[in-house]
């Protein structure tokens, strides 16, 4: 009789999964999802749309979409005994199908008013089958704690797998991805913060971006002729491809691994090529086309500049917020932990030239995922939910929200000017000057880097990785008065809507994972008669 576990990532860019046979440790599947599969591109897209939706919609979006990946692995679900799960406070919630107001609205008295609850976040255990997770009689899903409605078990994750906690000497952490989660440790105090990055350091709105996948650009790097490309392999291994000329595209010298798209690694690598290369005046591109090519007619655009530079603007932005907020500054951190996919992927020596790394820092650590470690952790059972209580218990941190800090908001726009307007980069101490910082450190020339891991995804090598390019998740709904013009079809930037005649009237039909949501909702203003409304949708069982 076989004994398998499941270990789920619930990410602000997407789902992840691995089927893991419980008595050997053997990765027996990695499954994972191009997008998330509610719309939008961000946690407040998810968060708009769940309350404009339905808490019960957007839950179905997650379970089905989950249910699809864990189909995907290929293995028998009926022997699957164990579920651990890691995400967001509120991914987590909404997987959960528990109140998620709270996390939407702030200040006690609204929530009051509105008659929310706040539920206990201590974590639980559940049946499969109640949580809408099909095919899976035998299982029970492990979900972790929270400490604070910021604070959630990734949060958790990451600091408890790269053991932060135990250094003695200030020490930050940073997990790169949509939502960024990052922890300052002073004497054994805890700062933590989380900036809406956005999904640009995850591939997302960018031209011709894309996840952390096999055939996705992770890396470029000057050499005789051109640049050289790194692309993912099929068990997201980075392999050397493409030697090509940036200013035109040609080809210098042809690699045997082919790309599809770049990662948010990619990009980075690219912009630091460029402002280097003097390629790259933020955000103008000073080519032919004003494009920077990679291979395989993948080019980064002057508007993928400033995606890139607005995410990561706002990191620079929060761990100076959290220097600042500890009566620290650039210079005073030696040692940075570089968690999630883009901290794994990314050339560490890039990230830190271009701002992403805290300047002075002389020890970079590269971790991967530690979302996903934790759940395959909590479903081998090495760690278990009541040491995690303790540890969320025992764990006290100072939250600094940058949506009210001042200091945020004043580095914010120097780095909005810096990326977005074309402002000089000597002019950026000159600014924090104004707002009464200290200038910043230059990046240190004696660096190390430690690469813990090859994947952020552990043990795909035998295997590879399932890559869903759709999480087959769909909204529909009845469009009474559609005259069929299909003007919001045309007006769908992603292509993710189609209209159709069925015997009780006019149907439309949403890929919920390729919809950009609450943001867009170009359909909507396209319908002259305003006919169509997404918030009215259902799931497509």
């Amino acid at each position: 009789m076989a004994n398998y576990g499941i270990a789920l990532d619930i990410g602000t860019s997407g789902l992840r999964c691995q089927a893991l046979d419980l008595d050997t440790g053997e990765t027996l599947g990695t499954a994972i999802t191009q997008r998330h599969p509610i719309p939008g591109m961000n946690v407040i897209d998810h968060v708009n749309f769940a309350i404009q939706s339905g808490e019960d919609v957007a839950h179905g979006l997650i379970v089905n979409a989950a249910n699809n990946l864990f189909k995907a692995l290929g293995i028998d679900l009926s022997q699957v005994r164990m579920i651990g799960v890691c995400g967001t406070t509120f991914q987590l919630s909404l997987f959960e199908n528990i109140e998620i107001r709270d996390l939407a609205y702030a200040g006690k008295n609204a929530l009051k008013n509105m008659g929310v609850v706040p539920p206990e976040r201590n974590g639980s255990i559940r049946k499969a089958s109640e949580l809408g997770l099909v095919n899976l009689p035998n299982a029970e899903v492990i979900i972790p704690p929270a400490v604070t409605h910021e604070i959630g078990a990734d949060a958790i994750a990451m600091l408890k797998m790269t053991n932060i906690l135990n250094e003695k000497e200030p020490v930050i952490v940073v997990d790169y991805g949509t939502n960024a989660e990052m922890a300052l440790i002073v004497d054994g105090k805890i700062y933590t913060g989380s900036a809406a990055a956005g999904p640009a350091l995850e591939g997302q709105e960018i031209e011709r971006g894309m996840l952390a996948a096999p055939g996705a650009i992770s890396d470029v790097n000057p050499v005789d002729g051109g640049w050289e490309c790194t692309v993912l392999d099929n068990a997201i291994i980075d392999r050397k491809a493409d030697i090509v000329d940036p200013c035109t595209g040609k080809v210098v010298s042809k690699g045997s691994q082919p790309a599809v798209g770049v990662t948010g690694t990619g990009v980075v690598a690219a912009l630091y090529c460029g402002i280097y290369g003097g390629l790259i005046n933020t955000p103008a591109i000073s080519t032919p086309d004003e494009r920077i090519h990679l291979q395989d007619d993948v080019c980064i655009t002057s508007h993928d500049v400033e995606e890139a530079g607005k995410a990561i603007g706002a990191l620079r932005a929060g761990f100076l917020t959290l220097l600042h907020e500890a009566g620290l500054w650039t210079g005073d951190v030696k040692k940075a932990y570089m968690s999630g996919a883009s901290g794994l992927y990314v050339d560490a020596i890039k990230a830190l030239g271009i701002g992403m790394v805290c300047p002075g820092a002389t020890h970079l650590i590269q971790f991967g995922n530690t979302s996903i470690e934790m759940a395959r952790k909590v479903a081998f059972g090495q760690v278990d939910l009541l040491k995690l209580r303790e540890f969320a218990k025992e764990l006290r941190a100072t939250h600094v929200m940058f949506a009210t800090s001042e200091t945020f908001k004043n580095i914010y726009s120097i780095e909005y000017s810096l990326w977005c307007t074309g402002m000089p980069a000597d002019q950026y101490n000159p600014m924090l000057d104004i707002y009464g910082l200290p200038p910043l450190s230059e990046p240190s020339k004696n660096v190390k880097v430690e690469r813990l891991a090859k994947t952020d995804l552990p043990d795909v090598e035998k295997r590879g990785v399932i890559m869903l390019e759709e999480s087959r998740t769909v909204l529909t709904g009845r469009v009474v008065g559609c005259i069929r013009c299909r003007k919001c079809m045309k007006a769908c930037p992603e292509k993710a809507l189609s209209i159709e005649l069925e015997d009780d009237g006019v149907h439309a039909y949403v890929k919920s994972d390729r919809c950009a949501g609450t943001a867009c909702r170009r359909c909507e203003h396209a319908c002259e008669g305003s006919f169509l409304s997404l918030r009215e949708f259902e799931i497509v069982q």
